[in-house]
This record gives structure tokens, sequence and C-alpha cells, in this order.
């Protein structure tokens, strides 16, 4: 099971958040939303206590989907320390989204806090 996180919620379980925290923006009409769920919880399991994930319900929780911008849905944002580390967001099929959570995993099986700089990807700009 997944974390529901509100607006009242968000600053305990996201900013302060002592692991970082991939966080899901969805709404319930949307259909890549419920296609990529099954992926977010195997990307959870696999992850174990090294990265958080939480989902946000972006129609109810307006001032978060103003304040982070956010575009199309799903977005997922990757914090950590209070600070997106990673935006991922268009994504095109199932395949990319699979290769970028395998990155965000990959980075902190390594070693953790590995990211320096925040990164945005849009998974639908890249060519088959």
């Amino acid at each position: 099971m997944v974390l529901s996180v509100s607006e009242r919620t968000f600053t305990q379980e996201v900013l302060e958040s002592p692991i970082p925290v991939l966080v899901n923006f969805e709404a319930p009409w949307c259909g890549l939303c419920r296609i990529i769920h099954p992926l977010l919880l195997q990307f959870k399991a696999q992850c174990n206590e090294k990265i958080k994930l939480v989902d946000i319900n972006a129609d109810d929780n307006f001032k978060l989907s103003t304040k982070y911008r956010l575009k199309s849905l799903p977005t997922l944002l990757l914090i950590e320390n209070g600070i997106v580390r990673r935006r991922l967001e268009g994504f095109r099929g199932r395949e990319d989204l699979l290769q970028a959570l395998e990155e965000i995993k990959l980075s902190y099986d390594k070693s953790s806090h590995s990211y320096n700089t925040p990164t945005t990807a849009d998974l639908g700009c890249r060519s088959a």
C-alpha cells in the first residue's frame, strides 16, 4: 500500500522525511496513472526502506499542484531533504518509466544521497 499525502501532511511526510521520497501526483480520472501504479508498487518493493513512495491527488491538492508546476499527470518528483532531485513527466510508455525508475533505484543502491543537482526527465522526448 502507498501512503496518500495531502497538503496538510506534505511537510511531515515528504519535506521532512529522513529518506528520499518519490511523490506520485495523480488523479482518479487519469488512465495512465492507473496503468503505472503497479510499476510504482514494484519499484517500492525493490527499494525496501531506501526510498519512500507517496501518492498525491492533484485535483484535491491544488496548492501543491501549483507549487510544483504540474503540466501533466502523472508527474513523479523525487524529493530528498526538501529538494526536488528528479522530475519525471510526459512518459509515453512503460519502458521509459521502468528505465527512469531503475536509474533512481541504482543510484540509491550504490550510495545514498548520490544526487548532486536536480534533473528533469521528459520521458516523452526519447526516440525509439
